[in-house]
């Protein structure tokens, strides 16, 4: 072999060696790419789990009395969605609610029986955003079971001698029992002036009064204690339900959940069983 083939060949031979080690590197930089990019994804994965927080803690809601038996309902589905989370009611008439929320009481959501109630809070800049109707709800009369003295419309309460009970006119169910009296043009002296919609049921549940005007929803509830009449004129008092999430919200993450619950198509199911109306 001549020098200049020995030449040729030895640098053909360092050629090829040259371009195998670049096969390697590449397939090394390819290899490690590929890796970065699953951990960038893996990363992203698990960043964008944890953007959703477990919710936890408890929830105060103050809600109108007539909603105790549905949304203690919703609270024992909530508690089940959501291991770690503890629903606490305050039920009373909304007037009080909402007097106790302005006064400084703790609480992350408010369901009111009625836009002026709920107004209470609004006033007050103590709600966050604006409320919004769940539901509404409409009057019916309680009596005794048997329907002993044979009431069947809303003049009947006026009777002589019939123990009538309201709710106090400051509550959402007492004006609007005032407003379905007066588009009838009846005047009606009750007993007693209650200070929830159960608490006027529980007087003919004693046999402590022959009749009240509560919610349809009340009667309901109350299933063979009382026995139910309805009256046209309560078409002309129906009172919506707003629910809104409180300024000071201790739990406003669960309280927002527990709102969309209670809007839900689930919520929306236990409400409309319970007797209440669509918004």
């Amino acid at each position: 072999m001549t020098r200049s083939a020995r030449r040729t060949r030895r640098m053909l031979q360092t050629a090829g060696a040259g371009a195998a080690a670049l096969l390697v590197l590449s397939a090394c930089s390819s290899s490690s790419g590929s890796g970065s990019d699953s951990a960038e994804k893996s990363d992203s994965s698990a960043s964008s789990a944890s953007s959703t927080p477990k919710l936890s803690g408890t929830i105060t809601v103050f809600a109108a009395a007539s909603l105790k038996e549905s949304f203690t309902a919703l609270g024992q589905e909530f508690e089940k969605e959501h291991p770690g989370t503890k629903v606490s009611f305050n039920f009373g008439g909304s007037d009080t609610l909402a007097a106790s929320i302005t006064g400084g009481a703790p609480a992350d959501v408010f369901a009111a029986a009625s836009p002026k109630t709920m107004a209470i809070v609004t006033d007050k800049k103590d709600a966050a955003g604006t409320p919004v109707t769940f539901v509404r709800n409409q009057l019916e009369i309680a009596t005794l079971p048997g329907n002993p003295h044979k009431v069947s419309s809303l003049k009947d309460l006026t009777k002589s001698g019939l123990k009538v009970v309201l709710c106090d006119k400051t509550v959402p169910c007492g004006a609007a029992a005032q407003k379905a009296l007066g588009a009838s043009r009846l005047k009606l002296t009750p007993v007693s002036y209650e200070q929830d919609v159960k608490s006027a049921l529980t007087k003919v549940e004693l046999k402590e009064a022959d009749a009240a005007v509560v919610y349809r929803t009340d009667v309901k509830a109350a299933g063979d204690k009382v026995q139910g009449v309805e009256f046209p004129e309560s078409a002309k008092a129906v009172n919506a339900y707003p629910i809104a999430l409180l300024k000071n919200a201790p739990n406003t993450e669960a309280a927002e959940a527990f709102i969309a619950l209670v809007r839900s198509a689930e919520g929306r199911d236990v409400l409309t069983k319970a007797g209440f109306l669509q918004p």
